[in-house]
């Protein structure tokens, strides 16, 4: 097997009048999750296993602060430095809560992964009703 390399990339995306606790059950809990990243999301302790219409992968979280981030590692993910991170901050001059997403891929794959993410996070708007 190759080590591919990967590299970590950020991308944020603004949420107006939205609280920050409300977003937190969505980014965070395998309820909000099956709600906009995955078709579904079952937590057995640390391992979340996602399953969208024809796959499923398994994450382990690797770090959690409440209300404030979740990192996730995808288990059968070779580099154990990689992982995607769902980061909500309060923007304090105008009151959005900003969801910033850390993910890795290859260069080739960069623009394909950001898409992915922009997909999923207009499903979690339409969730919300935004």
């Amino acid at each position: 097997m190759r080590n591919i390399q990967k590299n970590r990339y950020r991308i944020e995306f603004v949420f107006e009048k939205v609280a920050k606790t409300i977003l937190w059950e969505y980014i965070s809990t395998f309820a909000g999750l099956s709600e906009w990243f995955a078709d579904q999301a079952v937590s057995n302790g640390k391992i979340y296993t996602f399953t969208w219409s024809k796959s499923s992968a398994d994450a382990e979280v690797k770090a959690i602060s409440q209300g404030n981030y979740i990192r996730f590692h995808w288990i059968d993910d070779e580099n154990p430095d990689s992982y995607f991170e769902l980061r909500l901050q309060k923007n304090e001059l105008t009151g959005d809560v900003v969801l910033e997403i850390t993910d890795f891929a290859e260069s080739y794959d960069k623009a394909s992964s950001v898409n992915l993410w922009e997909n999923q996070v207009k499903t979690l708007r339409r969730v919300l009703g935004l």
